[in-house]
């Protein structure tokens, strides 16, 4: 459970740093913005980017936002 909650905030700090980079190189991407884009709730997406909750995304909803950012899929769990 522990590996898991640590697997889970690597993660969602990669989506964070991956989609405000993204913010600077390209244009504004909001939580709401890439949360309609893959179909997922702005909540979701919130709870990814938090360190206080540890929330689990499925493979398919992260290979969507590495589509979206244009990041390897890897690079979210390094």
């Amino acid at each position: 459970m522990k590996n898991e909650k640590i697997v889970n905030n690597i993660v969602g700090k990669n989506i964070k740093k991956y989609r405000i980079l993204y913010n600077a190189n390209k244009h504004s991407m909001t939580q709401s913005d890439l949360a309609k884009k893959i179909g997922v709730s702005v909540s979701l997406i919130g709870s990814m980017e938090s360190t206080k909750v540890s929330q689990g995304i499925s493979i398919y909803n992260l290979y969507k936002i590495s589509e979206v950012l244009g990041v390897p899929l890897n690079k979210f769990f390094e």
